[in-house]
């Protein structure tokens, strides 16, 4: 394979909304590369369908929207980093309102936005698109992007690895190593069959989610956890992966793929039903439908355990018809594409994976413990989500993040003002002798990996059941270190490769969390302790 060197002042992996947010902020005084592994709209943003929590309503206050944060977190958000996004967050939307998205608008003029409400909110503060928010968000900021001179996009271009001083080290690059930092990334380029050197002296990991560690997954394809894997072999910091939330409500049809039925479905009036009709969310919680992801999650995994049934249902029958498919148009027509009339029968749902609230450890601005590199979206772990994420927290936090970054960023000298000696980085090449007559084992082990991930790791624990798992994970990590250095490099290897390592990650991070919280409950340690257990669970590569 052939390479070639690519200078830029920024690389930001990733074209969700914390990246391209994060690249238009910056590209007024620097070159930006955008890389994304498949086209730029093909993220998690573009499937995030209920909205952007923001304390916009005259009933509603930033103490408020604190409160329901930190108690959805379970004792472990960081308080000061919850108080800076949700007083930041009205600043955020109005920028993108002033940008041209479409939120849907407000009936008063007191209320310049519809605010809809989610589970564990206790006021309507869900800014949204009808039920395509994230669409109408990448929407924007994409069109932004490809216009802006300064800002190239590389699409079908996949991350390979970071480049840092002890890698450098390592190869023999550089006979001493100095401050840890990072000076870009080795990067496939996947239609041309070439490895790339994108050197630059910031880079930033937006690559979302790890969702396809499961078999069952809201996410899409693309969230293979790749920026949290690649942090992680750098020497980054990383916490928290074993907070994963699984959302309760996703289509189960034989012929939906990762299909979500958005909270706001609950917060319009739905409710969650066994096959007979009967309710059964108060068993469970006060609040009934409209509790956390959590409690409702776990809920319908227990009702469908104890019944031998394939799902629940979720019914919003009762509601108008005309009100269904104004404010669901995405979830009216999908569902009716399938046979299922929302405004008449209820929606067969289960639980799957839906975001990772652990990832990247970073500070205030998304920096990372590597220096120059940064962090943003579910690639971090800010400290905002604790122990599980309030619902519509996530595209705030992604927002406020590169808002962030972008500031302590432009504020650095500009390129022509600082002398950076870029170091003499050679290609990455691939062995002579690589070929792809082993291709099957990717197959194999991605589908060993997500099954083995969700029998033995998923919403319910047990000691048992993660040590099994981390046993056979290690020999999984066996086979691809062993066939990695004699396949030819392709998009599917290096997927298989960072699935593996956040899967490593999530169990690891479970076994030493001896306790019950928020999104990781253990039948061994049922009890919450937070006397040694109200603190971050954080590692890193020796």
């Amino acid at each position: 394979m052939a390479t070639d060197i690519m200078e830029f002042d920024t690389l930001v992996i990733g074209s969700g909304i914390a990246g391209l947010t994060f690249a238009l902020k910056v590209a007024s005084t620097r070159k930006v590369a955008v890389v994304t592994k498949k086209e730029s709209v093909e993220t998690s943003t573009n499937y995030a369908q209920g909205g952007i929590a923001s304390v916009l309503g005259p009933e509603d206050s930033f103490d408020l929207h604190i409160q329901d944060t930190l108690s959805a977190g379970d004792g472990l958000c960081h308080p000061d980093v919850v108080a800076m996004v949700i007083k930041d967050g009205p600043d955020r939307i109005r920028e993108l309102a002033e940008m041209g998205v479409r939120f849907q608008r407000g009936r008063k003029e007191s209320v310049p936005f519809d605010l809809a409400r989610e589970g564990g909110h206790s006021r309507s503060r869900i800014v949204h698109a009808q039920d395509m928010t994230g669409r109408e968000v990448e929407r924007v900021l994409v069109s932004m992007a490809e216009e802006h001179p300064n800002i190239s996009i590389f699409e079908n271009h996949i991350a390979i690895d970071l480049i840092v001083e002890c890698h450098l080290l390592k190869r023999g690059l550089v006979t001493t190593q100095r401050q840890e930092r990072c000076w870009g990334a080795y990067v496939l380029d996947i239609e041309g069959n070439s490895i790339l050197t994108f050197l630059a002296r910031d880079t930033l990991l937006c690559t979302g989610g790890a969702g396809k560690v499961y078999v069952y997954t809201s996410n899409p394809d693309v969230a293979t956890g790749d920026g949290v894997a690649m942090a992680y072999r750098a020497g980054a910091e990383v916490a928290n992966m074993e907070f994963v939330q699984f959302h309760p409500t996703c289509l189960y049809h034989p012929h939906a793929k990762n299909f979500l039925i958005s909270e706001a479905v609950r917060g319009e009036g739905g409710r969650l039903i066994d096959k007979r009709g009967q309710a059964f969310m108060s068993k469970y919680h006060p609040l009934k439908d409209l509790a956390c992801r959590d409690v409702v999650a776990r809920a319908i995994d227990t009702e469908i355990k104890q019944s031998g049934d394939d799902c629940v249902y979720l019914d919003i029958a009762h509601r108008d018809a005309d009100f269904l498919r104004q404010r669901f148009p995405n979830i009216y027509d999908k569902c009716f594409s399938l046979g299922i009339d929302i405004s008449k029968e209820p929606i067969p749902v289960v639980p799957a994976a839906h975001y990772i609230c652990g990832g990247v450890r970073t500070d205030k601005c998304g920096g990372t413990s590597i220096q120059h590199l940064y962090a943003l979206g579910e690639s971090a772990c800010t400290g905002l989500h604790g122990a599980n994420r309030l619902a519509s927290n996530s595209l705030l936090e992604a927002l406020v993040f590169s808002h962030k970054a972008a500031e302590q960023i432009n504020h650095e000298p500009l390129p022509s003002e600082e002398k950076i000696s870029l170091p003499d980085v050679p290609p990455l090449e691939m062995p002579p002798n690589a070929n792809g007559s082993e291709m099957v084992l990717i197959a194999y082990n991605w589908d060993i990996i997500r099954r083995l991930m969700w029998n033995y790791v998923g919403i319910v624990r047990k000691d048992s059941r993660l040590n099994l798992a981390q046993n056979h994970l290690a020999q999984v990590q066996r086979e691809i270190s062993e066939h990695y250095p004699h396949i030819s490099l392709n998009s599917d290897l290096i997927e298989l490769r960072n699935l593996a390592t956040v899967a490593e990650l999530i169990v690891t991070c479970a076994l030493k969390r001896r306790e019950s919280r928020g999104l990781h409950f253990n039948v061994d340690h049922p009890q919450k302790d937070d006397e040694r257990w109200q603190r971050d669970t954080i590692i890193r590569l020796d």
